[in-house]
């Protein structure tokens, strides 16, 4: 056995997960293809227990239980960036991959502005808010139109506001009811993108092709690959920067990072520490899917190719009633449906999504 084997998590090991999820599901079952048992770790069950044998109820912020839980796996990974760092960092138990630090930058949007700025990237303008008169002040410094969100747990278009002028301070101030927010300046783009890696326990990185990613209403709609030209002049210099960031932070896992192609080329958005919606087309769409390529990162295990496997990949999020059309999905030849299970159907909620990979 070579020295790096002997730092690999073997098959038959348990992965303890921490969010029941869509993404904690499609981990665990990128998992079990891989020979590894789960466990999740959540408040409440969710789609993910349909896929893994093991199960604890609990608190995020609660350390005895997660102390319980990281005794009965071999390593601990989450699903979403929105959870107490402090405890998840008091994790002795198992190795957390990826570590506390990348939850903390990746959970304060005024944290995690300032650490990529450190590293050379270029946010949106923007300035810190935490009073009615501040927001004022950052109106003048930023200026308008401009988006007004919540430093912390925001997604999906949650936790924001927008502002066309300085007249509407009041309305934007009041729908976040006075949250510590930062102000952002309107970003002249002609695309959004977003660029998804995996850095193995090792160093080694490897990156997805760039996916065009359209957005409505603040939710993610498609995910397109390969990507428009616009793109791909402006991927290197992006794919660079993400590069930095998992190597500043130690990351171990799959980290996404958000983009804008600027005029003047790409300008950052925000990173998810994680898995990423802008990342599901690679299930059948890439040689490795995201989810495997965590598996294999926080297991220490080599990381998969990345390839597109087709001329042409596209996700769909099915998002509320959309899911009532998978008859009509699955009748189609090109598409890949997946359904997350959730038993109630909400507007806006994440029911599933659709790939359709196009190889000629």
């Amino acid at each position: 056995m070579t020295q790096a084997e002997a730092k690999m998590l073997p098959p038959g090991s348990t992965i303890g997960i921490i969010g029941a999820g869509q993404l904690g599901r499609m981990m665990a079952v990128a998992a079990v293809q891989l020979g590894y048992r789960t466990h999740i770790y959540a408040p409440a069950s969710g789609p993910a227990n349909d896929a893994s044998g093991a199960f604890t109820q609990a608190d995020y912020d609660d350390p005895q239980a997660l102390a319980r839980f990281a005794a009965e796996v071999d390593v601990v990974t989450y699903e979403f960036e929105n959870l107490p760092a402090d405890p998840i960092a008091a994790i002795t138990g198992a190795p957390v991959r990826p570590s506390a630090a990348s939850l903390r930058v990746a959970q304060d949007r005024i944290e995690e502005k300032r650490f990529v700025e450190g590293l050379g990237g270029r946010p949106a303008r923007w300035a810190a808010v935490s009073s009615r008169a501040e927001l004022d002040a950052a109106i003048e410094s930023v200026g308008c139109p401009a988006i007004l969100k919540t430093t912390r747990f925001g997604y999906d278009g949650k936790g924001q506001s927008r502002l066309k002028s300085p007249a509407d301070a009041d309305a934007a101030w009041g729908a976040l009811n006075g949250a510590p927010a930062v102000l952002e300046a309107f970003v002249d783009f002609s695309h959004e993108f977003s660029i998804v890696l995996a850095r193995g326990a090792d160093g080694a990185i490897t990156h997805y092709p760039p996916p065009h990613n359209v957005h409505v209403g603040g939710i993610l709609a498609t995910s397109t690959v390969p990507a428009p030209a616009e793109i791909a002049s402006q991927w290197t210099e992006a794919a660079a920067l993400a590069g930095r960031i998992a190597e500043a932070l130690g990351h171990v896992g799959v980290l996404a990072c958000e983009f804008f192609a600027g005029r003047d080329g790409p300008v950052f958005n925000e990173m998810a520490p994680r898995v990423h919606n802008s990342g599901h087309w690679t299930i059948e769409g890439a040689a490795t899917s995201q989810f495997e390529n965590h598996i294999r990162a926080i297991c220490g295990l080599p990381l998969g190719p990345t390839t597109i496997t087709g001329q042409k990949v596209e996700m769909t999020n099915l998002i509320g009633t959309d899911a009532d059309d998978w008859a009509a999905i699955l009748a189609d030849p090109a598409a890949h449906l997946h359904l997350y299970g959730k038993r109630e159907v909400r507007d806006g909620r994440k029911m599933g999504h659709v790939t359709r990979v196009w190889r000629d």
